[in-house]
């Protein structure tokens, strides 16, 4: 079982979807079985990617606060926000991807698999489901999406404020950040209210998808 587990990671990451599945089903998983884990995969590092800028604000809040102190220590603990900030966007980024191509792969499957029916009544009915499951998927895509943007403003001003320090580390450099860091403050306070949506969504799609 660990050599086939291992086959499907490398068959995803060369990008060979088919055999990718095909790989899934020999373990008994099908792709309504893969789209619902990466939903709650995307769903897990969201609340990380949350908590890591909820972290970041605290530290701004702290700096708001500087007066002094070791200057090094200061940019080092800023360079480590970005970094692990960026580390968390990178895994949400990949996740969301990963629910993108299963979605889009289970419901050309189904769409194909509908027109294979005989039966018009099953056929109906399959319809119905899923045009009701893709209307779902479709209000958690956007709530993904709008998440996953907000966290752009917030790394590029860490990202600006990481380069600004690095090469003018000084008081008066640290205090001209704080009134800069209101902005962050902003930011990182919609991206929360975005996360905790897309996350809502996301309940509410699973629970609807496993019934």
């Amino acid at each position: 079982m660990i050599r086939l587990l291992v086959a499907a990671l490398l068959l995803v990451s060369s990008g060979c979807q088919t055999a990718y599945y095909s790989v899934w089903e020999t373990l008994g998983k099908e792709k309504r079985h893969l789209l619902k884990e990466e939903v709650q995969h995307a769903t897990a590092e969201q609340e990380q990617a949350t908590q890591q800028f909820k972290d970041v604000l605290t530290r701004i809040k702290e700096m708001y606060g500087f007066k002094g102190g070791d200057l090094e220590q200061f940019y080092d603990k800023l360079k480590s926000d970005y970094e692990e900030s960026e580390k968390r966007a990178q895994a949400v980024r990949k996740r969301i991807d990963n629910v993108e191509q299963i979605a889009a792969d289970l419901f050309k499957e189904w769409e194909k698999e509908i027109s294979e029916l005989s039966n018009p009544n099953l056929k109906a009915k399959s319809s119905d489901s899923l045009r009701s499951t893709k209307e779902r998927y479709v209000r958690l895509h956007k709530a993904m999406n709008r998440a996953e943007e907000s966290m752009d403003p917030i790394l590029k001003k860490l990202n600006d404020y990481v380069l600004y320090l690095k090469h003018n580390l000084n008081a008066q450099a640290v205090g001209s950040l704080k009134q800069e860091m209101g902005d962050i403050e902003t930011e990182v306070k919609k991206l929360i209210g975005d996360m905790g949506k897309s996350i809502k969504e996301a309940e509410d799609f699973l629970g609807t998808f496993e019934q």
